[in-house]
């Protein structure tokens, strides 16, 4: 089995992560109530999806 050689540096290794990050979630503004919601999803607010009443309150 390989075995490294050196020992990977704490520059390095961190070089290597610097593009695991979280990413922000798409959020856009309901139509029919304005209220910020997950794009592609029912509106947790107003129960809407693409102008038409899914949930009912």
């Amino acid at each position: 089995m390989a075995v490294p050689f050196r020992r990977t540096s704490k520059t390095r290794k961190r070089k290597r992560r610097t593009h695991f990050k979280l990413s922000v979630p798409g959020m856009v503004k309901c139509p029919q109530c304005g209220e910020y919601k997950l794009a592609h999803r029912v509106c947790k607010a107003c129960g809407t999806y693409k102008g038409e009443e899914v949930v009912n309150d």
